[in-house]
Parts: structure tokens; C-alpha cells; sequence
């Protein structure tokens, strides 16, 4: 049965810890196909990310303190996160231009299709000795001698066309290659991005948790004044300040290293640090089922036709092996021509003449190289064979993962929205009942303790949720826009 997410969260009710931390209007991301920040190529607004460039200089070597420190803070939203990465990532930079080295790979062996034309020219000086009355008289020439060649190939047996097919291969794989490192790029920016913004959430929670647990210290001190509260309350309040000020700095160390971390991935200036500026929320629904969603796993991973690709050139590999022991036959046409000329610049001797043929060659044994690469390109193939059976596998496994980490965290949202709910109410009631002199500070501490808590929850079931529908995504792969080539 299809899980269909048609829930749309209400966070107002938790919003106020999180004021400040997203100042910019965020972008929902969404698994729509008008979304287009899946190609770096589609980048709309180019003015908008060059400020995010790396150095132009991919040697640079900073030497200065001045040179990698911050100057500057940038809010960016998902989509903007994504553009970038696509953008500024080395390693799908360098799948491109492998993309275009496999193209012009192929414009070399198209090349073979056309016949050759080869020129020669000699030219060499000759002494010739005659008897006179005199005695021996050394007369030099020069002879000069030269031919064109023109030559096609007729048959190869099977070496061009297993060439051509090959190349034609590589340029798919390469293909197949940008493909599958741009699904990866946004997966990884994308979550580097809901990590920045659980790190975000951390440092909110820990701030409203340090003022609760100042209020409570106060409460805690005019009790204590008006002798209804004991010094043992008030020294309580301050160790559970002390502690929330503690969260509160390991909370902002991991926000920095989470910065970091999205800057790395995103492969910025060294000048430059990221902040979140989306707020917290469901970035999209899943409305397939599991088997659905599996079938199309299957239909579109980049890896798995990458694995059919390469068992085609290796065949096409075979074919090449085979084709040594294989006639050759070539056609041909020259024309040739020689003259001497002698020291007096006399010319005789000149002579030319033309000639139209052709030739088989035959390697009749070759020690049986040629089949035992044969033998070699057929167990690649065999190896191609599992390797694609076991990557199903693991796609599959990838696939109901997250599949089922979606279900279980789109069902917390709900759970957890409740419990910040009935934790703030609590808090309340319990801070009246201290100040009324008729509850204790623990259940006060208790109460706190357990809004942090329920606080922390509902944001992990929500980045939770939007993590395992990233994770989904890549499993599945080809979203939002199907494809980025037009092979299939």
C-alpha cells in the first residue's frame, strides 16, 4: 500500500526558540520537476553564486593570517546551497572534462573510417668517378626521389566498428559518470545543509533552556528571600545554569564546525562562512510506494546502467582481440617519381609511374594471444554480470532504508509536536505551583528538563524526516529532472 505524506507541520508553537537564526525568507525544497538545481549548467542567477567562487587559482596556497580569515557571513537557502556545490565541486569538473575527452575519443576512431594519404620525399648525393686523358674525373649527383600513397582500409576484421561501438560506450559511461556525481553532490550539500540547521536548532534549544533555567533562579532567590525557599534551591538553580551554559557552548562549537563543514562541501572562498537561512520545516513528500519506489531505484541509478555500459565495452573489447587474427585487406594507389641531377645542373635519369593494388595480410598464428584476451574480456564480463547483481542489492537495502526511516520520522513529527505542547503547558503549571509555595523546585527542574528534551525531539523527527527523504531521493535518484542526458 502507498504511504502517502500529505501533512503539512505547524511550528508556531515552537518558533520563538528559533528567532534570529533564519532572517531570510526560505525556499522550499521540494521534489517538483520546475526545480532545476539539480544541473550546475541551469543556473539561472550565475551574479548571484560568483561570490561564493573558490580561488581562481586551484594552487593557491594561502601564506598570510589574513587570507583565510572570515570576513564575511552569508545566509543561503537549500537551493542556493545545491547551485553552488553543482558549481564549485572538483570532482564533477573533472567528470566533464572526462566526458569531453571520451568525445573526442570518439572523433579519433570516426577518423579511421576515412582513407590515408602518405607522402614521401628523398633526396641523396652520389659521386661518380670516370677515367679521362687526364686521369679519373669525380662527377657528383644529386638523386631525388618521392611517392604518394593513397590507402583505405577495407576490412579490418572487426577492429573499427568494435572501436566505434566502444567509444560510443565510454562517451554513455562517461555520461553516466557526470550523472551519478551530480546526485551525489546535491545529496551531500544537501545534507551538510541539514546539518548546519540541526546544529542551528541546538544552539536555540540551549538559549531557551538557559532561560528557563534563569527564570527558575530567580524564582528559586525570592523565595529564598521571602523564607519560603531554602539555600540548597538556589544553589540547585545555579549548578542546572551552569550546566545549560555548558550545552550552550559545545552547542555553538558544533554550529562552527557545522559551518565549516557546509563551506567545505560546498567548496567556497576561503573568506567566506555559511549560515542557514531556511527555517526548519518538511522540504517535500514522498507519494510512491516501497515497491514502487524500489522498481524505479532499479529503472534509474546511474551506477547500474553504468555496470550494463561497461559489460558492452567489454565486449566490444573481445571483438577487438579477435580481430588480430583476423585479414586485413587494404586498397591502395601511389604514384612515385625520380630524377638526377648532376653538378653542371644537368638533368637526366627522371622517371616516374604510378600503381593501383591490394593487400591482405593474414597473422595465421600469433602463439594464441589473441583468444586468451578474448578469454579475458569474457570473464569481465562475467565480473560486470555480478557486480550489477550485487549493486541491485544494495540498492534495494539503500532504498527500504530509507523508506522506512521517512515513515518512522513523518510519524514522530506528530508525536513530538504534541509533547513540546504538553511540556510547555507543564512547565508553566509547575513554575505556578513553586511560586505558590505548594510544588518544588525539582518538579520545576523535571518540567524543564523534559520541555528540552520534548524541544529536541521535535526538530530531530523533523531533519530527521528530511534527511531520510534526501536519502530517499539519492537512492531512488534521476530528481527532480529525470536525466541530465538524452541516451536512454
Amino acid at each position: 500500500m502507498s504511504y502517502i505524506y500529505n501533512h503539512s507541520i505547524l511550528v508556531s508553537s515552537f518558533c520563538f526558540i528559533l528567532t534570529g537564526l533564519a532572517p531570510v525568507q526560505a525556499k522550499e525544497f521540494t521534489t517538483n520537476k520546475s526545480n532545476n538545481y539539480f544541473l550546475a549548467q541551469n543556473i539561472t542567477d550565475q551574479d548571484s553564486t560568483d561570490k561564493y567562487n573558490p580561488h581562481s587559482n586551484p594552487l593557491n596556497f594561502p601564506t598570510q593570517t589574513q587570507e583565510v580569515e572570515i570576513e564575511q557571513i552569508e545566509s543561503v537557502s537549500l537551493i542556493d546551497a545545491v547551485e553552488i556545490a553543482l558549481k564549485n565541486n572538483e570532482e564533477l569538473q573533472v567528470a566533464r572534462l572526462e566526458l569531453d575527452s571520451a568525445q573526442e575519443g570518439l572523433n579519433a576512431v570516426l577518423a579511421t573510417r576515412l582513407p590515408t594519404l602518405d607522402g614521401q620525399l628523398e633526396a641523396n648525393q652520389r659521386g661518380d668517378d670516370t677515367a679521362d686523358g687526364n686521369g679519373f674525373t669525380t662527377r657528383r649527383r644529386t638523386v631525388l626521389s618521392g611517392q604518394i600513397e593513397l590507402r583505405y582500409n577495407v576490412y579490418d576484421g572487426g577492429n573499427r566498428n568494435a572501436n566505434i561501438n566502444r567509444a560510443n560506450r565510454q562517451i554513455v559511461s562517461s555520461q553516466l559518470n557526470v550523472e551519478r556525481i551530480s546526485e551525489q553532490v546535491r545529496f551531500d550539500a544537501t545534507n551538510a545543509y541539514y546539518e548546519l540547521q540541526n546544529a542551528d536548532a541546538q544552539v536555540a534549544i540551549a538559549e531557551a533552556a538557559i532561560e528557563d533555567f534563569s527564570q527558575t533562579l530567580r524564582d528559586a532567590r525570592l523565595l529564598e528571600q521571602a523564607g519560603l525557599g531554602t539555600q540548597f534551591d538556589v544553589l540547585q538553580a545555579e549548578v542546572d545554569l551552569a550546566n545549560a551554559n555548558q550545552s550552550l557552548s559545545v552547542a555553538v562549537s558544533n554550529q562552527k564546525n557545522s559551518r565549516r563543514a557546509l563551506a567545505d562541501v560546498l567548496n567556497v572562498g576561503e573568506k567566506i562562512e555559511l549560515a542557514a537561512a531556511d527555517e526548519i520545516k518538511e522540504n517535500g513528500t514522498w507519494n510512491f510506494s516501497l515497491e514502487k519506489s524500489i522498481i524505479m531505484a532499479y529503472k534509474n541509478r546511474a551506477e547500474l546502467e553504468q555496470l550494463l555500459v561497461q559489460r558492452e565495452i567489454n565486449a566490444q573489447e573481445k571483438e577487438i582481440a579477435l580481430s588480430v587474427n583476423r585479414p586485413q585487406v587494404d586498397v591502395f594507389a601511389n604514384y612515385n617519381f625520380s630524377d638526377n641531377f648532376f653538378d653542371n645542373f644537368d638533368r637526366t635519369g627522371y622517371a616516374d609511374g604510378y600503381n593501383l593494388g591490394a593487400r591482405m595480410n593474414w597473422q595465421l598464428f600469433d602463439g594464441g594471444e589473441a583468444k586468451a584476451r578474448a578469454k579475458q574480456e569474457d570473464i569481465s564480463v562475467k565480473i560486470d554480470e555480478t557486480n550489477f547483481s550485487d549493486q541491485k542489492n544494495q540498492i534495494r537495502l539503500a532504498v527500504e532504508s530509507a523508506y522506512n526511516n521517512l515513515v518512522a520520522n513523518k510519524q514522530n513529527i506528530s508525536t513530538t509536536e504534541k509533547a513540546v505542547t504538553t511540556a510547555v503547558e507543564s512547565l508553566r503549571l509547575a513554575r505556578l505551583r513553586f511560586q505558590a509555595g505548594v510544588g518544588t523546585q525539582t518538579d520545576v527542574i523535571n518540567a524543564q528538563r523534559s520541555l528540552t528534551e520534548a524541544r529536541g525531539n521535535f526538530l530531530q523527527a523533523i531533519i530527521g524526516y528530511n534527511q531520510s527523504l534526501n536519502n530517499l531521493q539519492r537512492s531512488v535518484s534521476n530528481l527532480p529532472d529525470g536525466k541530465l542526458f538524452e541516451y536512454r
